[in-house]
């Protein structure tokens, strides 16, 4: 049922929709069951996507990954596949891509070395430590500070909505390491599970169950050579890596909505209302028709951000922001569309539908909430005007 048109677009190239077709047919035979232990079932997902092999979206070629360079459409092909079929899934791709991302872009040869060969495989879980409880979308803000030692840096500070918090083997952190204001003293470090003064003080629980923790920095001992690029280049660091991700979460909004649509078609379809299919009625007609549009309106804007970063490595920081604000916000309405269509069963727990509803919310808040998205395009708009 799924319209799959879109795979001939000029965006995609062969390895993409052969990816797209093979990770289909492994999800069709993969049991998708999220136990009541959400954490445990994050971590049997990463283990079987790495044995799976699809955790080689995640890095670069040189370290067991599908393409010489991080490829955004392996990727978005990849999390909208994973999508469709549990969200739980595409977290944990997504993460151990955002979470190993500030490595495989700046990380030096040591360091990816370490990390990355097991990133691909399923055997290390990644996470990537940026917002605070006063610096979410504005990262310039960030408070957490990492102070040098000789040949070692002290970090303090405190860590807020960090996905794969309690059960990541390692965190990218981001903090301050000088006096200067904003986004110029900020830094990236990798810092271990197990080290010293590093802790998760809060398990965070969400509407769309994923592991999130609240993480603490107290006299936290890292060394010098855990420091990932210049130090200062943390905001430029934080930046890149969210301008190839970013484009993402957008086709993870997409994977949620094309399920939505597929699922208020049958259902539709089959439906009896006064004697006559749900699919008859013209309002019916018309949400299917809206929800039609918004997708195939978020696939063009999605991989067009893909592509444009693939194959011009150049900052795609408008586009991203467009395919991120769209894709989500228009998934949010299909998703809408279909839980009213399912009627009352549309919101019992456990139907398709309300769980689309309860996976789509956080979409249009983390990496940048919508809001932000649109300041990020107006700004970008009025420079290329000057």
């Amino acid at each position: 049922m799924t319209d799959t048109t879109y795979l001939d677009w000029p965006f995609l190239e062969s390895q993409h929709r052969a990816l797209r077709e093979s990770l289909s047919e492994w999800c069709g035979s993969y049991e998708f069951s999220h136990g009541v232990d959400v954490e445990e079932s994050c971590r049997k997902l990463v283990q079987d996507l790495g044995a799976g092999g699809w955790l080689r979206a995640c890095v670069p070629g040189a370290f067991g990954g599908l393409s010489e360079r991080l490829d955004v459409r392996s990727i978005a092909i990849s999390r909208e596949t994973l999508a469709f079929h549990s969200g739980l899934a595409d977290f944990s791709l997504a993460m151990q891509g955002l979470g190993s991302g500030p490595i495989s872009l700046f990380g030096n040869a040591s360091q990816q070395e370490q990390y990355l060969p097991s990133i691909a495989k399923g055997d290390l879980i990644s996470a990537f430590a940026l917002s605070e409880a006063r610096a979410g979308s504005d990262v310039a803000a960030i408070e957490t500070t990492a102070t040098r030692v000789g040949d070692q840096y002290r970090i303090d500070g405190e860590k807020m909505w960090i996905s794969n918090g309690g059960i990541a083997d390692f965190y990218c952190v981001f903090a301050r390491t000088n006096d200067a204001p904003g986004a110029k003293g900020l830094s990236a470090f990798i810092v271990g599970a197990d080290t010293e003064g590093f802790g998760v003080s809060e398990r965070i629980e969400t509407i769309a169950p994923h592991p999130l923790a609240r993480l603490t920095f107290k006299n936290c001992i890292v060394p010098a050579a855990n420091r990932i690029g210049e130090s200062g280049a943390g905001f430029k660091i934080a930046m890149a890596t969210l301008d190839v991700f970013r484009t993402t979460v957008g086709a993870a909004a997409l994977g949620f909505a094309r399920r939505a649509l597929d699922e208020a078609v049958r259902h539709t379809a089959e439906r009896k209302l006064f004697g006559a299919p749900l699919s008859a009625l013209q309002m019916t007609e018309a949400s299917i028709a809206d929800m039609a549009v918004d997708v195939d309106a978020s696939a063009l804007l999605v991989y067009r951000s893909a592509w444009a970063k693939d194959c011009y490595q150049e900052r795609v920081t408008r586009e991203a922001a467009m395919a991120k604000l769209f894709a989500t916000e228009a998934a949010q309405r299909v998703i809408d569309r279909a839980v009213q269509l399912f009627g009352g069963a549309g919101v019992v727990s456990g139907n398709i539908a309300e769980t689309l509803y309860r996976e789509i919310r956080a979409l249009r808040i983390y990496e940048g909430a919508s809001e932000v998205q649109k300041i990020i395009i107006a700004r970008q708009t009025y420079g290329g005007r000057n």
